[in-house]
């Protein structure tokens, strides 16, 4: 149903596309939309610059800019498409599922009526059958087989029929009209050799019949075989649409109700029950259950939800029961939103493919007169019969020539890769980032939150006894406690932590937090201090108990003049060493313990850094944190380059100045200040439990949050761009022998003219060639 409403991005699903020639037509017809020939009453509905992509797989156009629906359908319908508005993309998957079923049944059906009749006349001709016609009976015969074919040629090329007259309703042309004039030139003459056999000389009343209804058939069985094909490619796409539920269970006072999606809105409470699939996102209200969201993040390890966490739209539930609030409408999800880029991306162009477009569109003109020139050749300087063979090299060229396969070479692999890579939880934002990845060379790491969770946590606590001799306390390898303190001492800890984690209650810095969580685990009560002063830069300080606190840096110790500072310097250093941070805590002007904090390793790190090595990366650490700390984490996941202590317009700089020296840079960073760093490399990839910032600044985005898809990312990447580059060397190689060898040029050698028949079957199998070789990277093996 169309809607006449403005909008920035919009979906159009055009049935009737089928080759390059409609992809390049309709995004002209946008780039173009004040000459495209629509009302000019419409035209004043554009206020702003408008431009489409086209998915030739899934057979959508992606428009964005402020333009009506309405004025979209009929520029569509201006170049000759009927086109629909999807309004719900889950429908619209269904409805083209449906469609396509459908569609191929009746290929399939085409394609046996079509071989069914053509395969005997071709055995009758090679088995010594009469092919020609020279008295009355043969006349009657072939009459009868001419009248046959004319039906079939209506009930199984009907559809090419009509697409080449939309096409010329529009003033152009498409791979329809190659297909209508070589089977329509091989029946017409056949036909009147029928009908006139006098008129022409004897050794020319070779009639191909045969040749008209087997091209059909073959080239609708062509099409069955890549419908099959092209379904798999949008196999990802399909299972993310998939994952949108239709309903929900709602919450209301009259009790529990099952709802239409559409139904609900932002702020309504929903029940999500053992089993169940998450409707809409949303934050925990009542609950705890472990969900699997391995379907958006590849993570196959089910993540556990309590009060205050949030759920994601499309994610399964375990056993428990959760009550959550809904935080999102059905198009803002973050499923809904995935599902828009990887379609994005999918429809995206690099620039080898623009080529291949521009190509394409002037591709059929150009054959078209090839192949008269060709044929005039033949008839008019060619050898006895010259009738017959300018037919045979006429219809030759016009059916082989169809350029599916170079319009299908390069968006069939895209569509694969970034299917894919969603199923690996990485999302890629357009092509042009995919062909960029495969030449990457230096790949720069963010320490926190990339190699590290980005969740500081207590390692350490060294405490001070009244002789100022330090008790050690270690949490660095597990949860259990590693206790080197007697149980007197441990209880002064438990102490001090209380005072510490009471103050730090109204502190928002992520080491505050970290002693929080860390007394929570200890099951200490808090109470609020009755005095609390930020430093900014320094720490805090204030009053729990009756007990005057500060707790900081060495800054704040000088600063406040806290005395006993130096009887930990030694454990401090080394502390220091191992990349963790310490936290000075002071009671009552003196020094009573130092609190390590370290923000830990991603457990795939290191795994992930010997993949990138192995795979002949430059890997080079960035961050913003000092020496010390970063180096440490170097060691420890194997990287050997280390950049510390930048601000963020340093490390964009960094990038710069790489980018300089000849490497291709691809940055990632998951923080505000990684944003304009991601922005200036040629490929920024973004951690997907990052800020929104830096994932919209980035090309790629790792949903998981895991490093150890990065290799996998980049070694996908460049089987994408060798498999393109394999269907482009195979289309370009069809299409340029191919045109030569149907026009004649090995006659002089062989005697032999390529038959129209071969030539349809040759461009049949070039196109599912093309979609065959490009459903190999679903199953490619990646690096590990």
């Amino acid at each position: 149903m169309m809607k006449n409403t403005n909008t920035n991005s919009m979906t159009l699903y055009v049935p009737q596309m089928n080759c390059a020639t409609c992809v390049a037509k309709i995004e002209a017809a946008f780039e173009k939309l004040s000459q495209a020939g629509v009302d000019t009453k419409l035209v004043s509905q554009v206020s702003s610059r408008v431009s489409a992509r086209v998915n030739l797989a899934d057979k959508q156009v992606q428009i964005q800019g402020d333009i009506s629906s309405e004025l979209a359908i009929v520029t569509v319908a201006s170049v000759g498409y009927d086109s629909e508005l999807v309004l719900d993309a889950k429908l619209a998957s269904e409805k083209k599922i449906q469609a396509e079923r459908v569609e191929y049944r009746t290929r399939i059906i085409q394609s046996m009526l079509g071989l069914g009749l053509g395969v005997p006349m071709m055995l009758w001709g090679l088995f010594g059958g009469e092919m020609m016609v020279n008295n009355p009976s043969q006349q009657l015969a072939w009459g009868v087989m001419g009248i046959i074919t004319l039906i079939l040629l209506v009930t199984t090329g009907g559809h090419f029929y009509k697409g080449m007259w939309r096409a010329l309703k529009a003033r152009s042309a498409n791979m329809d009209t190659l297909i209508v004039l070589g089977t329509s030139t091989a029946w017409a003459y056949s036909m009147l050799v029928v009908i006139m056999p006098y008129w022409f000389p004897a050794e020319t009343r070779h009639v191909y019949f045969e040749a008209s209804v087997m091209i059909l058939g073959l080239i609708n069985l062509g099409h069955a075989l890549e419908l099959r094909a092209k379904g798999k490619t949008s196999e990802a796409v399909q299972r993310l649409i998939g994952l949108q539920s239709t309903t929900a269970i709602r919450l209301t006072d009259t009790g529990d109700e099952e709802v239409e999606i559409a139904q609900i809105r932002v702020g309504d409470n929903l029940r999500l029950q053992p089993g169940s699939r998450v409707a809409l996102d949303g934050e925990v209200l009542s609950g705890e259950s472990n969900l699997n969201e391995s379907m958006l993040t590849g993570e196959p390890i089910p993540v556990s939800k309590s009060i205050g966490d949030m759920l994601s739209a499309g994610t399964v539930n375990g056993n428990g029961s959760i009550i959550y609030r809904v935080t999102a409408g059905l198009t803002d999800t973050r499923l809904s939103k995935i599902i828009d880029l990887v379609q994005q991306a999918q429809t995206s162009k690099i620039p080898i493919g623009r080529l291949t477009d521009k190509i394409s569109a002037y591709f059929v003109p150009v054959v078209v007169i090839i192949a008269l020139v060709a044929s005039m050749v033949w008839y008019l300087a060619g050898p006895a019969p010259q009738l017959s063979h300018a037919l045979v090299v006429l219809t030759s060229v016009l059916i082989i020539a169809c350029p599916c396969a170079l319009g299908l070479a390069t968006p069939m692999s895209i569509m694969v890769s970034v299917g894919r890579a969603a199923q690996m939880g990485v999302l890629i934002k357009n092509g042009e980032a995919l062909q960029t990845a495969s030449k990457v060379t230096c790949v720069v790491l963010d320490k926190t939150g990339t190699i590290t969770s980005g969740k500081p946590r207590v390692t350490d606590i060294l405490l001070l006894d009244s002789y100022y001799e330090s008790c050690y306390e270690s949490y660095d390898q597990s949860d259990d406690e590693s206790e080197s303190c007697s149980s007197s001492e441990a209880s002064a800890s438990e102490q001090v932590l209380f005072l510490v984690a009471s103050l730090e209650q109204h502190s928002e810095h992520p080491l505050a937090q970290a002693m929080l969580d860390f007394a929570k685990t200890r099951e200490i009560s808090l109470v609020e201090p009755e005095g609390f002063n930020n430093i900014q830069g320094k720490g805090i300080v204030g009053r729990v108990s009756g007990v005057e606190l500060a707790i900081g840096n060495m800054s704040l110790m000088t600063m406040e003049q806290i005395s006993g500072v130096d009887a930990l310097q030694d454990e401090v250093e080394t502390l220091a060493l191992l990349g963790k941070t310490p936290v000075y805590v002071a009671k009552q002007g003196r020094l009573v313990c130092v609190i390590a904090i370290s923000d830990p390793v991603k457990p795939d790190a290191k795994q992930a850094i010997a993949a990138l090595k192995r795979g002949g990366k430059r890997v080079i650490l960035l961050s913003g944190d000092k020496q010390e700390t970063v180096q440490a984490v170097a060691n420890e996941v194997g990287i050997d380059e280390v950049i510390a202590g930048v601000l963020p317009e340093q490390k964009q700089a960094k990038i710069i100045e790489l980018k300089e020296i000849g490497e291709v840079v691809a940055m990632v960073g998951d923080g505000i200040n990684d944003a304009p760093a991601l922005m200036s490399a040629d490929v920024g990839i973004a951690m997907g439990d990052g800020t929104e910032v830096a994932i919209e600044s980035a090309d790629l985005t790792l949903l998981s949050g895991r490093l150890s898809v990065l290799a996998d990312t980049f070694a996908l990447a460049n089987a994408s761009m060798r498999n393109i580059k394999q269907n482009l060397f195979g289309a370009f190689i069809y299409n340029s022998l191919g045109i030569p060898v149907a026009a004649g040029v090995l006659f002089p050698l062989t005697g032999i003219l390529l038959s129209p028949v071969i030539a349809g079957a040759a461009m049949a199998l070039s196109s599912l060639t093309v979609v065959t070789n490009a459903n190999r990277l679903r199953h490619v093996k990646l690096t590990r």
